[in-house]
């Protein structure tokens, strides 16, 4: 379904990553450690335009794990599954294994 939304210019899709309420052995975890700031990237525009016209692309690609600012953001649903739009400005780095 995420597959049908292409973001224009610089916007960026991502499915936030929500972190497991409770560990493998049944220990229900705070909800402190629920909150993550960090999403997939599901989808990229081509890039914005500078005063010249040439195209400055996108930092990120498709599924690249990012960091996320606590606030903004716009939120999309997509049949039942929650995703956000992001400018590429907005997005505060790359997180890897």
């Amino acid at each position: 379904m995420a597959k049908r939304l292409i973001p224009t210019l610089n916007r960026i899709l991502i499915e936030k990553i929500v972190p497991p309420s409770k560990t493998n052995t049944g220990i229900l975890l705070p909800e402190k450690t629920s909150k993550l700031n960090s999403g997939k990237v599901v989808a990229v525009g081509p890039g914005a335009r500078d005063r010249d016209g040439k195209l400055i692309p996108v930092g990120v690609k498709e599924g690249d794990t990012v960091l996320l600012p606590e606030y903004g953001g716009t939120e999309v649903k997509l049949g039942d599954k929650e995703y956000h739009l992001f400018r590429d400005d907005d997005i505060l780095g790359t997180l890897h294994d």
